[in-house]
């Protein structure tokens, strides 16, 4: 029953012909109203294979997934073997969906919804766990499993890559790290223009900026998201360190996108990186710009310094006048290259 209310106020359009857009598609900012948010429960021991960790890891999922279903609906992917065992870490406002997973990262393996005049659609890039770093049988098929549970249209765009690896403002401007897309890994064959055309199409915009990022170094070849992100038309927010070592290649690409957003004559707030941490781990992703705007508030990341943590509530204080800044610590994600934008996906109202 809970099904049929949800599908009809998507509003979803059966009658649209296969595999077109809407008319006039986009993707909404990220700040515009939603339906519900999507999240995944990590469950696989072959990508998680310390039980212990994985137990916190699923910790850190339930915290995220319980305070923004204080703002709106929460709906998360599991397989219904998996349900028991989240539902005693789950707030009973989290709706549990049997669509199977292996791992969280449900802004790059889930859906990406487009509205246009003919409602909503589902813009499809493939995950292929980050160029088959990972297994990935389960999370590569979420997309479509979510579009036939929804009754939606599932649009190819004939593109592989993830949604963290592209920041889009909603006012047509992307901009993304060629090293997550121009690469071998996901579209190989492909030149940056024609991955550009596609991911313009994509996502309903007009104007891409692209930085260099860094090949190789992580799994997702430097997600821009985990760096920098509008918050706003032409407005972006960016997370850099005080004080930079220039031999290390993520402080030297951060500063060279940096320089590139300005030079596109985007207005670029910084904020400083932590500098004191509970994880000292040199892989450990500790990024204040991964966040996720919900309705009414900001759930957002903190790391233990009370300089940095209280800067980087203020920033976002400043960005989102008009929504609560809610901060969690959800360090184990951090260890796992990602953050709270990273596992989550919005599905707009």
């Amino acid at each position: 029953m809970r099904r049929r209310q949800f599908l009809g106020a998507l509003g979803a359009s059966t009658a649209m012909p296969a595999h077109a857009l809407p008319i006039g598609h986009h993707v909404p900012a990220e700040e515009d109203r939603h339906q519900r948010t999507f999240m995944q429960w990590p469950i696989s021991r072959a990508v998680h294979p310390d039980r212990l960790f994985l137990d916190m890891t699923q910790d850190a999922i339930a915290r995220i997934a319980n305070r923004i279903a204080d703002f709106e609906p929460v709906t998360m992917l599991a397989h219904s073997d998996d349900h028991a065992r989240a539902k005693r870490k789950l707030s009973g406002a989290v709706e549990l969906w049997d669509i199977q997973t292996e791992d969280l990262w449900c802004r790059d393996a889930g859906p990406i919804f487009v509205k246009g005049t003919g409602g909503l659609a589902i813009s499809h890039i493939q995950f292929n766990g980050w160029g088959e770093k990972q297994i990935n049988s389960r999370d590569s098929q979420i997309a479509a499993r979510v579009a036939e549970r929804l009754d939606l249209p599932l649009i190819p765009t004939r593109l592989k890559g993830e949604a963290g690896g592209v920041e889009q403002d909603g006012h047509g401007l992307l901009m993304a790290h060629e090293s997550s897309w121009v690469n071998n890994n996901r579209n190989p064959g492909l030149s940056r223009a024609e991955i550009e055309t596609r991911l313009l199409d994509a996502y309903g915009a007009t104007r891409m900026i692209w930085a260099p990022g860094i090949w190789g170094e992580d799994i997702t070849d430097y997600h821009i998201d985990s760096l920098a992100r509008f918050t706003g038309p032409g407005r972006v927010l960016i997370n850099l360190p005080d004080d930079p070592v220039m031999n290390d290649p993520f402080h030297r690409a951060a500063f060279e996108t940096y320089d590139i957003l300005l030079a596109a004559g985007l207005d670029v707030d910084v904020i400083a990186e932590p500098n004191q941490r509970r994880v000292r781990s040199i892989d450990f992703v500790a990024s204040y710009t991964n966040y996720y705007v919900c309705n009414g508030a900001v759930i957002a990341a903190q790391f233990g310094d009370p300089a940095t943590d209280a800067a980087a509530t203020a920033a976002l204080a400043r960005h989102y006048p008009d929504r609560e800044i809610v901060t969690l610590n959800v360090d184990p994600l951090g260890e796992l290259g990602g953050g709270i934008h990273c596992a989550t996906q919005q599905i707009p109202a």
